[in-house]
């Protein structure tokens, strides 16, 4: 295997090539390929278990591959070629090149014993050795942008479940990230908490971030899509803008689920 790393000016350029992710006997990713451009705001449908979640956390490496590869901006992720062959990067690199892919995750992952400020800083005074006075002139910044600022103080128990995954986004924009994952951001909220965080996420779609978002949202997906993929089995089904995969899908995978989770006025 040859992979040529051309570093390019771009910001945010995600190249996913022929990827496998494997548990045990489990294949769960099975040769997966997908661009998406800078500034770019893809989002990935499909039924439970399609891989989608696997495939967004082989984008920053918490998930290893076992063949195939990523690259962002031109650079591979997670490893480095020598050869023929891919070394895995240490630690610290792989934490490095993490400080430019922020992710949000399902269930909010706040630290318990700090405030929504000292949760938004910590990343850039220990990652990037902001001055604490920088970081927390940004912190505040980045929480107004949430609509949080008057929470700056509180702690995550003190915050709803909405309030916590706006302090989440906030801490993952702290570190001005190339590129924004997005893990069902939505799926552990009560349903009337679920609009406060899709509409900072449809702010962000506007920002020129590059942004990969696993949701079952279908409504927030067609608003804020430029690329919407549906996955099932591993395999990208179908892709496309969202005015094609959500009116007039091909594969009949695609149609399947679609007619089952979709509101009528989509006219599946």
């Amino acid at each position: 295997m040859t992979i040529t790393e051309a570093r390019t000016e771009t910001r945010g350029l995600v190249q996913i090539t022929d990827v496998h992710k494997s548990y045990g006997a489990l294949e769960v990713l099975k040769g997966v390929s997908l661009t998406v451009e800078p500034g770019g705001v893809a989002v990935i449908v499909g039924p439970s278990g399609s891989g989608k979640s696997t495939l967004l956390r082989t984008i920053n490496h918490l998930e290893k591959v076992d063949a195939g590869y990523i690259t962002i901006d031109g650079s591979l992720v997670g490893y480095r070629q020598r050869g023929r062959t891919l070394h895995e990067l240490r630690e610290k690199e792989i934490l490095k090149q993490r400080t430019e892919i922020g992710m949000v995750f399902q269930n909010f992952n706040l630290f318990g014993h700090l405030s929504a400020l000292e949760n938004v800083i910590e990343a850039p005074i220990v990652a990037l050795r902001a001055s604490k006075a920088e970081a927390r002139r940004r912190g505040l910044e980045l929480l107004d942008r949430v609509g949080l600022k008057d929470k700056a103080e509180a702690y995550p128990r003190q915050l709803s479940g909405g309030q916590q995954q706006r302090v989440a986004i906030a801490r993952a924009l702290a570190l001005e990230p190339k590129i924004l994952l997005f893990d069902e951001p939505t799926s552990a909220l009560d349903p009337e908490l679920v609009n406060e965080v899709l509409d900072v996420i449809r702010e962000l779609a506007t920002s020129g971030t590059t942004l990969i978002i696993v949701t079952h949202e279908m409504g927030f997906a067609r608003d804020v899509a430029d690329t919407v993929i549906f996955m099932d089995q591993g395999r990208i089904v179908e892709r496309g803008t969202p005015a094609e995969i959500f009116s007039n899908p091909q594969e009949e995978r695609t149609k399947s689920f679609l007619s089952k989770i979709i509101e009528p006025a989509f006219n599946i």
